[in-house]
């Protein structure tokens, strides 16, 4: 009898490494910078609306606190992911510049 949880990660598991039908992503890194971007706007999305809840928590009209702190950790979280890529990329691009030639 199969698990259930199991069943659910291996449903969601790729079934091919190489789609026939999709050509082939560009190399020149627009895409990786497209996606850092979107992550530092949302980082700042974060922060705004965690602002925004903390500053109603201090003066009162918030009612569910529970908000003010989902928001506000959602926000560290994402800023401390966001971070961590930017070190790993510039320590990629360190140990690029190391190689010899």
């Amino acid at each position: 009898m199969p698990v259930p949880a199991i069943a659910a990660v291996s449903a969601t598991l790729p079934t091919g490494y190489v789609d026939a039908a999709r050509p082939a992503a560009s190399t020149d890194g627009s895409s990786f910078a497209t996606q850092l971007s979107g992550a530092v706007d949302n980082v700042t999305e974060l922060q705004s609306a965690s602002k925004t809840l903390a500053v109603q928590a201090v003066t009162g009209d918030l009612d569910d606190i529970h908000a003010a702190t989902i928001a506000s950790t959602r926000a560290s979280v994402t800023l401390e992911l966001v971070a961590a890529v930017r070190n790993k990329g510039v320590d990629a691009f360190n140990e690029i510049m190391r190689m010899q030639a």
